[in-house]
């Protein structure tokens, strides 16, 4: 895989509650200039950053209910249309997790079911990722819990499963997790999000099946340099 083919896998991401007008700033102007996939970013700047990649390979991706996912599902609609109307192309949405660490099948789909519904409305080849913490999952029920997930985002009629939000204690995505999710995650693209702050963590994640990477924006892009052979 050489840099620009691993490259069309990346996502910038600046989540950090604190992050300015000028901090997001940069980090999309990097998106551009390296040609990352997509940049996502909180709520409130996605009209900034549509507006800025507007011309550019880079899709706009929004997260909803982030980090923890608490908000009612009606709320995670509401959520979702307003991004897309500001210029999302993809929403990134932490699913309710006590669903998720119960096995509740029938009631995690459910809820993604009416976030798919509310945001395809709105724009109907918008992409629907989902967070749901991993390592969360494992500590609680293990592998098991990963096909709940994984089954849940599958037949709501979403794109993408999440790994994880980067802000839950249990922490990132490891080798293994990924692997594990790989099992679960037929038809899904697989989105990595953990400790990858250099080639060789990237290249871990890629080889156990993660589709996509995120990268903060303290993870700098520039380190994507050297082809993944």
């Amino acid at each position: 895989m050489d840099r620009e083919q691993l490259i069309s896998r990346v996502d910038l991401t600046i989540l950090r509650p604190e992050a300015t007008s000028r901090d997001v700033h940069k980090v999309v102007t990097d998106a551009m200039q390296h040609k990352a996939r997509a940049m996502c970013v909180a709520p409130v700047w996605v009209g900034r950053v549509a507006t800025m990649v507007r011309g550019s390979d880079v899709r706009v991706c929004s997260a909803v209910a982030f980090p923890h996912g608490t908000s009612k599902s009606t709320v995670k609609a509401i959520e979702a249309t307003s991004t897309i109307k500001d210029g999302a192309e993809e929403i990134e949405v932490v699913a309710h997790l006590p669903l998720l660490i119960g096995g509740d099948l029938d009631a995690a789909r459910a809820e993604l079911m009416e976030i798919v519904r509310a945001a395809r409305s709105t724009r109907r080849d918008v992409g629907i990722n989902v967070v749901i913490e991993c390592a969360l999952l494992l500590s609680r029920g293990g592998e098991g819990l990963l096909d709940v997930a994984a089954r849940a985002v599958r037949e709501s009629g979403c794109d993408c499963i999440v790994t994880s939000s980067g802000f839950h204690p249990t922490g990132g995505a490891t080798v293994e997790a990924v692997r594990l999710l790989k099992k679960h995650a037929e038809g899904l693209e697989l989105k990595a999000v953990g400790e990858l702050t250099d080639m060789a963590a990237i290249r871990a994640m890629i080889d156990a099946g993660a589709d996509r990477i995120a990268l903060t924006d303290l993870a700098p892009i520039t380190m994507v340099q050297s082809p993944l052979t």
